[in-house]
């Protein structure tokens, strides 16, 4: 059994990943809003801002098996409204916290035989799309970071990823999907006519985690219903 720690596990994809994973491994689960799901002797669940937080009150395994940071943001609009300060708050919820939490547990990945890393991008880094320019910047952030540190931590066999999804279902997402009109728009948009869902996400997190990709590591892997790389 992994000692397997989830950040964001209180909803959307974390949530997914923290159902999947607790099946066969131990889940240290930290999310800012609690969740009666997370009720699974598996999980032990810790509610905390991981920003503002300080994970050091977290008695954390001595190894740590794998690392979910899940945390995310839309802020959709236009350029000329997007302030400094929705650029700062985009890169400290998608690149900031995944940088304290794994400077935190690096100690405990390296006692671990196969550690792996898995963090979150978008569908927007890869493509130019109108209204995404701070999480698109945040999460091209996310993309250097990934294919930094698994160069940097490759020596210690600390495998690091990251997904790259696009619109999901989720609470996040919600406003994008608040009527039948717009996740009709919204799946018409991808090549094949849906948006996704936390589970088909959150599998592709377990993968990464297991060692069944123990020869995977750097890579981004798109999971958008082919909208990052098929043209209709």
């Amino acid at each position: 059994m992994k000692n397997i720690v989830i950040i964001g596990c209180g909803r959307g994809i974390g949530l997914a990943a923290a159902k999947i994973l607790s099946e066969e491994h131990h889940i240290i689960g930290i999310s800012k809003t609690g969740n009666p799901e997370l009720n699974h002797p598996n999980i032990e669940f810790h509610v905390m801002d991981i920003l503002s937080g300080n994970p050091d009150e977290i008695a954390f395994p001595e190894v740590v098996d794998g690392l979910v940071y899940a945390p995310g943001s839309i802020n959709l609009k236009p350029f000329n409204r997007l302030s400094v300060e929705n650029f700062k708050n985009d890169f400290e919820i998608n690149v900031l916290g995944a940088v304290k939490i794994i400077q935190k547990l690096l100690p405990n990945l390296k006692k671990s035989e196969s550690a792996s890393v898995v963090l979150f991008s978008s569908v927007a880094a890869k493509l130019g799309m109108p209204f995404h320019a701070s999480v698109s910047a945040s999460k091209n952030a996310v993309e250097g970071l990934t294919k930094s540190l698994a160069a940097e931590f490759s020596a210690q066999k600390i495998r690091v990823n990251a997904i790259a999804p696009s619109l999901t279902d989720t609470q996040l997402a919600a406003q994008l999907l608040s009527t039948p009109e717009k996740r009709e728009a919204s799946a018409k948009r991808h090549p094949l006519q849906r948006t996704g869902n936390p589970e088909e996400i959150a599998a592709m997190a377990a993968f990464l985690i297991s060692d069944h990709a123990s020869w995977i590591t750097g890579q981004v892997f798109g999971i958008d219903g082919g909208m990052g790389s098929v043209k209709l």
